[in-house]
């Protein structure tokens, strides 16, 4: 078990991908500065991890957590002014909470937590989950009409079966139940399951109605 700072959002951040947030409330500001200060001794990683009722802003605002989250690693700090930042932070590993430290004495919420491992699952069924799934998120690209004020070109999809299912999101529009159910699978396997029946869902949905929802690129969090 470890001790890991907590930033509760509405939203999921999944390993390997980028989330931009801006910092304004007094505890999360006091967070900022205590990883910074820190980072001569340990990377400043904290834990984002969704909130299930409640809501992000607010003293006394979040009534309960989901259970497992991701760890985030602080990459970038901007001033706005004032008491205002804009940070850009990177999911690393996932960690299943399994308390609230209330002794801690830090105006944010610190965790005791457990580092989840990454399993893969059966390597012949990985193999053939990953090409099949790289061939529905491609299928689905192609209703999505281009953005003509693109400046560069879509990314290209992770080679990695275990990258490729954390990379859904990406290509498909989903709600916060789905990328916490992605974020809770025990397993590349599984995961890559889920986001086949995902991407299918959307692509059925999409294919109904004669236009994809185009997923949401960079999405930008208040807290």
């Amino acid at each position: 078990m470890a001790s890991l700072p907590l930033f509760p959002l509405g939203a999921v951040l999944l390993p390997g991908a980028r989330m931009p947030l801006q910092v304004f409330e007094p505890r999360y500001v006091a967070l900022l500065r205590d990883l910074i200060a820190a980072q001569e001794e340990r990377s400043p990683v904290f834990g984002i991890i969704a909130i299930r009722e409640g809501n992000e802003v607010g003293e006394g605002a979040i009534r309960s957590l989901h259970e497992v989250g991701c760890a985030a690693l602080l990459t970038h700090v901007a001033v706005l002014g004032g008491q205002r930042f804009f940070i850009i932070v990177e999911g690393a590993d996932r960690f299943r909470l399994d308390a609230v430290d209330d002794a801690a004495g830090t105006p944010y919420l610190t965790g005791e937590v457990t580092w989840l491992e990454e399993e893969d699952g059966d390597p012949a069924a990985v193999a053939v989950l990953a090409e099949r799934l790289r061939g529905q998120l491609e299928a689905f690209r192609a209703l999505v009409p281009a953005d003509p004020d693109a400046e560069e070109a879509e990314d290209e999809l992770p080679t990695g079966a275990r990258a490729l299912a954390y990379a859904v999101p990406l290509v498909v529009s989903l709600e916060l139940a789905d990328r916490q159910h992605l974020l809770e699978c025990t397993d590349t396997e599984s995961r890559l399951r889920l986001g086949l029946e995902l991407t299918h869902r959307e692509r059925e949905l999409a294919q109904a109605l004669g236009a994809a929802l185009k997923a949401p690129q960079s999405p930008f969090d208040l807290n």
